[in-house]
Protein backbone atom coordinates (compact mmCIF):
# COMPACT_ATOMS: atom_id res chain seq x y z
CA UNK A 1 0.00 0.00 0.00
CA UNK A 2 1.63 3.71 -1.06
CA UNK A 3 2.26 6.03 1.78
CA UNK A 4 1.33 9.89 1.27
CA UNK A 5 3.39 12.75 2.51
CA UNK A 6 2.63 16.11 3.55
CA UNK A 7 5.70 18.98 4.16
CA UNK A 8 6.08 22.27 4.73
CA UNK A 9 8.24 24.81 6.23
CA UNK A 10 7.75 27.43 8.78
CA UNK A 11 9.55 29.30 11.40
CA UNK A 12 9.87 29.04 15.13
CA UNK A 13 9.13 25.74 17.42
CA UNK A 14 6.11 26.53 19.57
CA UNK A 15 4.17 27.50 16.05
CA UNK A 16 5.40 24.03 13.76
CA UNK A 17 4.57 21.74 16.83
CA UNK A 18 0.90 23.45 17.29
CA UNK A 19 0.78 23.44 12.81
CA UNK A 20 1.64 18.70 14.09
CA UNK A 21 -1.17 19.24 16.97
CA UNK A 22 -3.40 20.12 14.28
CA UNK A 23 -2.32 18.07 11.38
CA UNK A 24 -3.74 15.28 13.85
CA UNK A 25 -7.19 16.08 14.08
CA UNK A 26 -6.88 15.55 9.63
CA UNK A 27 -9.46 13.27 8.06
CA UNK A 28 -8.31 10.65 6.64
CA UNK A 29 -5.93 10.71 10.10
CA UNK A 30 -2.22 10.82 9.82
CA UNK A 31 -0.27 7.71 11.09
CA UNK A 32 2.75 9.84 12.03
CA UNK A 33 3.17 13.60 12.50
CA UNK A 34 6.87 14.94 12.58
CA UNK A 35 8.71 17.98 13.53
CA UNK A 36 12.10 18.63 12.55
CA UNK A 37 14.38 21.55 13.33
CA UNK A 38 16.34 22.43 9.87
CA UNK A 39 20.17 22.30 11.51
CA UNK A 40 20.91 25.63 8.64
CA UNK A 41 21.31 28.31 10.83
CA UNK A 42 17.65 29.47 8.98
CA UNK A 43 15.76 29.03 11.67
CA UNK A 44 12.87 26.84 10.15
CA UNK A 45 11.07 23.95 11.11
CA UNK A 46 9.93 21.38 9.04
CA UNK A 47 6.93 19.78 10.11
CA UNK A 48 5.35 16.62 8.04
CA UNK A 49 2.16 13.99 8.13
CA UNK A 50 1.89 10.69 6.86
CA UNK A 51 -0.95 9.40 5.48
CA UNK A 52 -2.18 6.25 4.30
CA UNK A 53 -4.45 7.87 1.63
CA UNK A 54 -4.14 11.46 -0.78
CA UNK A 55 -4.75 14.10 1.62
CA UNK A 56 -6.96 17.00 1.02
CA UNK A 57 -5.12 19.60 -0.89
CA UNK A 58 -7.42 22.29 0.34
CA UNK A 59 -7.52 21.38 3.81
CA UNK A 60 -3.59 21.43 3.97
CA UNK A 61 -3.49 24.97 2.03
CA UNK A 62 -5.89 26.05 4.65
CA UNK A 63 -4.12 24.89 7.63
CA UNK A 64 -0.66 26.30 6.04
CA UNK A 65 -2.14 29.48 5.98
CA UNK A 66 -3.57 29.62 9.08
CA UNK A 67 -0.15 28.73 10.93
CA UNK A 68 1.95 31.07 8.77
CA UNK A 69 3.83 28.41 6.99
CA UNK A 70 4.63 27.74 2.93
CA UNK A 71 2.28 25.59 0.89
CA UNK A 72 2.58 21.79 1.94
CA UNK A 73 4.53 19.44 -0.55
CA UNK A 74 2.01 16.21 -1.02
CA UNK A 75 4.02 13.02 -2.64
CA UNK A 76 3.22 9.44 -2.85
CA UNK A 77 5.56 7.08 -1.97
CA UNK A 78 5.91 3.64 -3.33
CA UNK A 79 5.59 0.65 -1.66
CA UNK A 80 9.06 -1.37 -1.78
CA UNK A 81 11.21 -3.24 0.71
CA UNK A 82 13.29 -0.57 2.37
CA UNK A 83 15.28 -2.25 4.55
CA UNK A 84 16.48 -4.20 1.78
CA UNK A 85 16.59 -0.68 -0.16
CA UNK A 86 18.67 0.51 2.71
CA UNK A 87 21.35 -2.20 3.27
CA UNK A 88 21.77 -2.41 -0.71
CA UNK A 89 22.76 1.30 -0.14
CA UNK A 90 24.87 1.18 2.94
CA UNK A 91 28.14 0.04 1.84
CA UNK A 92 30.84 -0.23 4.55
CA UNK A 93 32.48 2.75 5.92
CA UNK A 94 36.10 2.23 7.37
CA UNK A 95 37.25 4.49 10.19
CA UNK A 96 40.87 4.17 11.47
CA UNK A 97 41.12 0.66 13.08
CA UNK A 98 37.40 0.61 13.01
CA UNK A 99 35.13 -1.08 9.96
CA UNK A 100 31.48 -0.30 10.26
CA UNK A 101 29.47 -2.86 8.39
CA UNK A 102 25.93 -4.88 8.28
CA UNK A 103 25.45 -8.30 7.86
CA UNK A 104 24.84 -8.32 4.27
CA UNK A 105 28.61 -7.35 3.92
CA UNK A 106 30.23 -9.66 6.63
CA UNK A 107 32.28 -11.12 3.99
CA UNK A 108 33.94 -7.85 3.30
CA UNK A 109 35.08 -7.16 7.12
CA UNK A 110 39.25 -6.72 6.75
CA UNK A 111 41.29 -9.52 9.27
CA UNK A 112 42.91 -6.70 11.03
CA UNK A 113 39.89 -4.28 11.39
CA UNK A 114 37.86 -3.73 14.65
CA UNK A 115 34.63 -4.69 13.31
CA UNK A 116 30.93 -3.03 13.86
CA UNK A 117 28.22 -4.51 13.30
CA UNK A 118 25.45 -2.09 12.50
CA UNK A 119 21.98 -3.43 10.92
CA UNK A 120 19.83 -0.14 9.21
CA UNK A 121 17.44 0.60 11.77
CA UNK A 122 15.14 3.37 13.41
CA UNK A 123 18.16 4.78 15.43
CA UNK A 124 21.11 7.05 14.20
CA UNK A 125 24.44 6.13 13.42
CA UNK A 126 25.72 4.12 10.93
CA UNK A 127 28.69 5.28 10.24
CA UNK A 128 27.59 7.02 6.62
CA UNK A 129 26.90 10.10 8.54
CA UNK A 130 29.90 12.73 8.86
CA UNK A 131 29.22 13.04 12.24
CA UNK A 132 29.46 9.50 13.44
CA UNK A 133 32.68 8.90 11.21
CA UNK A 134 34.06 12.10 13.03
CA UNK A 135 33.58 10.33 16.75
CA UNK A 136 35.61 7.41 15.58
CA UNK A 137 38.20 9.11 13.71
CA UNK A 138 38.21 11.59 17.11
CA UNK A 139 38.43 8.34 19.10
CA UNK A 140 41.42 7.17 17.08
CA UNK A 141 43.06 10.43 17.79
CA UNK A 142 42.57 10.33 21.58
CA UNK A 143 43.99 6.67 22.13
CA UNK A 144 46.65 8.05 20.18
CA UNK A 145 47.12 10.71 22.88
CA UNK A 146 47.91 7.64 25.73
CA UNK A 147 44.34 7.35 26.71
CA UNK A 148 43.64 4.02 28.08
CA UNK A 149 40.32 3.85 29.89
CA UNK A 150 38.65 4.66 32.47
CA UNK A 151 34.60 5.25 33.06
CA UNK A 152 32.73 6.01 29.37
CA UNK A 153 30.05 7.23 28.35
CA UNK A 154 28.11 7.17 24.99
CA UNK A 155 25.80 10.05 25.67
CA UNK A 156 22.65 10.23 23.29
CA UNK A 157 24.07 6.76 21.78
CA UNK A 158 21.70 5.92 19.11
CA UNK A 159 22.74 2.90 17.42
CA UNK A 160 25.66 2.62 20.29
CA UNK A 161 28.21 2.53 17.88
CA UNK A 162 30.86 4.66 19.47
CA UNK A 163 30.35 2.93 22.79
CA UNK A 164 30.67 -0.40 21.01
CA UNK A 165 33.68 0.83 19.47
CA UNK A 166 34.99 1.98 22.96
CA UNK A 167 34.21 -1.19 24.24
CA UNK A 168 36.01 -3.29 21.73
CA UNK A 169 39.53 -1.53 22.25
CA UNK A 170 39.30 -0.43 26.08
CA UNK A 171 36.69 -3.41 27.37
CA UNK A 172 33.99 -3.00 29.65
CA UNK A 173 31.75 -1.67 30.93
CA UNK A 174 30.41 1.39 28.75
CA UNK A 175 27.41 2.92 29.48
CA UNK A 176 25.22 3.93 26.38
CA UNK A 177 21.99 6.56 27.05
CA UNK A 178 19.77 7.96 24.77
CA UNK A 179 16.22 9.44 25.58
CA UNK A 180 14.56 7.47 23.06
CA UNK A 181 13.29 4.47 23.95
CA UNK A 182 13.30 2.80 20.62
CA UNK A 183 17.40 3.76 19.47
CA UNK A 184 17.70 2.33 23.09
CA UNK A 185 15.92 -0.90 22.07
CA UNK A 186 18.27 -1.00 18.66
CA UNK A 187 21.74 -0.44 20.91
CA UNK A 188 20.69 -3.21 22.87
CA UNK A 189 20.47 -5.12 19.78
CA UNK A 190 23.78 -4.50 18.70
CA UNK A 191 25.67 -4.95 21.79
CA UNK A 192 23.72 -8.73 20.85
CA UNK A 193 25.19 -8.91 17.62
CA UNK A 194 28.32 -7.37 18.33
CA UNK A 195 28.83 -9.80 21.42
CA UNK A 196 29.61 -7.20 24.22
CA UNK A 197 26.97 -8.18 26.46
CA UNK A 198 27.98 -7.05 29.87
CA UNK A 199 30.43 -4.64 28.42
CA UNK A 200 28.08 -2.20 27.07
CA UNK A 201 25.13 -1.26 29.49
CA UNK A 202 22.19 0.62 27.46
CA UNK A 203 19.91 2.67 29.73
CA UNK A 204 17.02 5.14 28.85
CA UNK A 205 17.81 8.64 30.12
CA UNK A 206 17.09 11.91 29.31
CA UNK A 207 20.43 13.76 30.46
CA UNK A 208 22.36 13.16 33.36
CA UNK A 209 19.42 13.81 36.37
CA UNK A 210 17.76 10.92 34.67
CA UNK A 211 19.62 8.30 34.78
CA UNK A 212 20.06 8.29 38.37
CA UNK A 213 23.76 6.73 39.93
CA UNK A 214 24.93 5.40 36.74
CA UNK A 215 24.92 8.61 35.00
CA UNK A 216 26.63 10.30 38.04
CA UNK A 217 30.20 11.14 37.29
CA UNK A 218 33.40 11.34 36.93
CA UNK A 219 33.60 10.21 33.61
CA UNK A 220 36.71 9.87 32.11
CA UNK A 221 36.11 9.67 28.26
CA UNK A 222 32.24 10.88 26.75
CA UNK A 223 31.13 10.88 23.27
CA UNK A 224 27.97 13.45 22.93
CA UNK A 225 27.14 13.39 19.20
CA UNK A 226 23.59 14.48 18.95
CA UNK A 227 23.26 18.56 17.76
CA UNK A 228 23.97 21.88 18.76
CA UNK A 229 20.87 23.47 21.14
CA UNK A 230 21.21 20.03 23.45
CA UNK A 231 25.00 20.22 23.58
CA UNK A 232 25.06 23.61 24.44
CA UNK A 233 22.04 22.87 27.08
CA UNK A 234 24.52 20.11 28.78
CA UNK A 235 26.96 21.85 29.20
CA UNK A 236 27.04 22.15 32.43
CA UNK A 237 26.27 18.97 33.46
CA UNK A 238 28.81 17.32 31.48
CA UNK A 239 30.97 19.52 32.74
CA UNK A 240 30.51 18.92 35.97
CA UNK A 241 30.48 14.70 35.12
CA UNK A 242 33.99 15.02 33.79
CA UNK A 243 37.17 13.77 35.55
CA UNK A 244 40.09 16.36 35.46
CA UNK A 245 41.83 15.75 32.54
CA UNK A 246 38.81 14.24 30.85
CA UNK A 247 38.27 14.20 26.86
CA UNK A 248 35.22 14.74 25.52
CA UNK A 249 33.83 13.98 21.82
CA UNK A 250 31.28 16.40 20.90
CA UNK A 251 29.73 16.01 17.36
CA UNK A 252 26.60 16.77 15.36
CA UNK A 253 27.78 20.34 15.01
CA UNK A 254 27.40 22.07 11.34
CA UNK A 255 30.82 24.04 10.95
CA UNK A 256 29.75 27.41 11.18
CA UNK A 257 28.53 26.75 14.61
CA UNK A 258 32.03 25.05 16.18
CA UNK A 259 32.82 28.34 17.30
CA UNK A 260 30.01 28.73 19.66
CA UNK A 261 29.87 25.37 20.81
CA UNK A 262 33.25 25.42 21.90
CA UNK A 263 32.85 28.89 23.76
CA UNK A 264 30.06 27.50 25.73
CA UNK A 265 32.42 24.26 27.01
CA UNK A 266 35.58 26.66 27.70
CA UNK A 267 33.07 28.36 30.18
CA UNK A 268 32.33 24.83 31.14
CA UNK A 269 36.34 23.62 32.23
CA UNK A 270 37.50 22.41 28.66
CA UNK A 271 40.27 23.26 26.66
CA UNK A 272 39.84 22.57 22.85
CA UNK A 273 42.03 19.53 21.69
CA UNK A 274 41.22 19.59 18.19
CA UNK A 275 38.50 20.84 15.83
CA UNK A 276 38.03 18.29 12.46
CA UNK A 277 35.60 18.59 9.83
CA UNK A 278 34.01 16.31 7.27
CA UNK A 279 31.72 17.71 4.96
CA UNK A 280 29.13 20.08 7.11
CA UNK A 281 29.72 18.60 10.24
CA UNK A 282 32.64 19.24 12.85
CA UNK A 283 33.62 17.25 15.62
CA UNK A 284 35.17 18.70 18.66
CA UNK A 285 38.00 17.15 20.74
CA UNK A 286 38.05 18.60 23.92
CA UNK A 287 39.71 18.13 27.86
CA UNK A 288 38.48 19.00 30.98
CA UNK A 289 41.28 21.27 32.94
CA UNK A 290 42.69 19.53 35.70
CA UNK A 291 41.26 20.08 39.47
Amino acid sequence: MPTFTALTTMPGEDAAYALAEALEHLDPEPIGTGVFEIEDGSGLWEVAAYTEAAPDAGTLAVLAALHGAKPFNISEIPDQDWVSKVQRDLAPVPAGRFFVYGSHDADKVPADSTPLLIEAAMAFGTGHHGTTLGCLLAFEDVLAKGFTGGRVLDLGCGTAVLAMAAAKVLGGPVLASDIDPVAVDVARANVTANNLDGQVDCIVAAGFGAGGDRLAGPFDLVFANILKGPLISLAPDIGANMAPDGYLILSGILNEQADEVAGVYRENGFSLAKSSAIGDWTTLILRKSPA
